[in-house]
């Protein structure tokens, strides 16, 4: 059952329904869409008492204006867009108890482009291949494909767990002008010189206004390829940054195509795409490269953080008592790293996995050594 929540009055410059995302349709061209910073959505679930991935309203640059159909509890996360109820300040990042009548706004922005409002027992809009995310390209998910407009009525579940506070220690991101983003170099980076990688790494670009959901056009130095900058179509990550024939970088971001012919020469880590995805056009971008178990460190520390946010232990995964990767269906790292010997053909462990409080024992096998199969 759900109950209608939100009417709105103003619906702001850009507002729509997101959850994490829609996945396992990219086979047949459809993008994944989801938040632009899954971090803040993710918090602002678990602080009105929802599951991580419930939708959410999805605001950017101006949030809108409506009025509180019934008393709910809400919470709000990402970029700093001055929320108010009846024209006092409303804090972020915890959750707030309004009553029906109150009017909600967001007037004016202050950090960050992209703002998370998510309400107790979460946005009830139809799923659609199995995400209730907008894709306003394809009218595709949330209300009726599209951002949200003047009347629309918002409805929510009934069934909320509790609202929980942010873990002890925790402080609110600061987005800032200025964006520092960590890479991973690849998959098509010997497609470029040195010239090309050291122009990506030690310039700043410039967010173009020729950016949006599908992704973020830099403005800065030239990347030149050494040949040609086609190549055969492949799949596309969020965060790829691809690099097309006029030399002008392009982060791939959350309405992304399923594929895409240009080399990609470095791809943003995860938890440095939701930072992106807080970045306003004319504002700046550096990057920095790291290796992958920096990365998945980085990921691990995440995770860790939104186990506290849910008040449980951060994930953990041991095989033989070490630490290894474990991905789940959408090829998110879970822990760790898998232990391999050299000169080894196959490994057969035996893993132990901690995830939302309950342990799970499993066999992993590797075959073929580094980046061999596991199963």
């Amino acid at each position: 059952m759900s109950r209608p929540v939100l009417q709105i009055l103003h619906p702001g410059i850009f507002t729509t329904v997101q959850d994490r995302g829609r996945y396992g349709f990219q086979r047949y061209g459809v993008p994944v869409s989801g938040a632009m910073d899954q971090f803040a959505l993710r918090a602002a679930n678990l602080l009105a008492g929802n599951g991580q991935g419930a939708a959410c309203l999805e605001m950017t640059v101006i949030g809108p204006t409506a009025r509180l159909l019934s008393d709910a509890t809400v919470a709000i996360t990402g970029a700093d867009l001055t929320p108010t109820v009846d024209g006092r300040p409303l804090p972020r990042w915890e959750p707030a108890a309004l009553g029906a009548g109150s009017v909600l706004s967001f007037p004016e922005m202050r950090d960050g482009v992209r703002c998370y409002l998510s309400i107790s027992g979460g946005i009830d809009v139809p799923e659609v291949l199995g995400s209730r995310s907008t894709y306003v390209k394809a009218d595709l998910g949330g209300l009726e494909g599209r951002a949200l407009l003047e009347g629309d009525v918002i409805s929510a579940f009934d069934d909320a767990g509790p609202v929980r506070e942010a873990p002890t220690g925790f402080e609110a991101p600061s987005y800032g002008r200025r964006h520092n983003l960590r890479v991973v170099m690849g998959p098509q980076d010997d497609a470029f010189d040195d010239d090309a990688v050291a122009a990506l790494l030690e310039s700043e670009y410039t967010v173009s206004l020729d950016s949006d959901r599908v992704g973020y056009r830099l403005e800065g130095p030239r990347i030149s390829h050494r040949t040609r900058p086609d190549i055969i179509s492949d799949g596309t990550p969020a965060g790829a940054i691809q690099v097309p024939g006029d030399g002008s970088p392009t982060v791939l971001l959350a309405d992304r195509g399923a594929t895409g012919g240009y080399t990609k020469i470095a791809t943003v880590i995860s938890t440095d795409v939701d930072r992106l995805g807080q970045a306003l056009p004319g504002q700046t971008v550096a990057f920095e490269a790291l290796d992958v178990e920096d990365a998945h460190r980085a990921m691990r520390g995440t995770e860790a953080l939104i186990s506290a946010f849910a008040g449980l232990p951060p994930p953990s995964v041991s095989v033989d008592g070490e630490p290894f990767d474990v991905l789940d269906l959408e090829g998110r790292i879970v822990a760790g790293r898998l232990p391999w010997t050299a000169g080894a053909r196959s490994t057969r462990r035996l893993a132990r996995a901690t995830i939302g409080g309950r342990t799970y024992e499993f066999e992993v096998s590797s075959e073929g050594g580094p980046g061999g199969t596991i199963a």
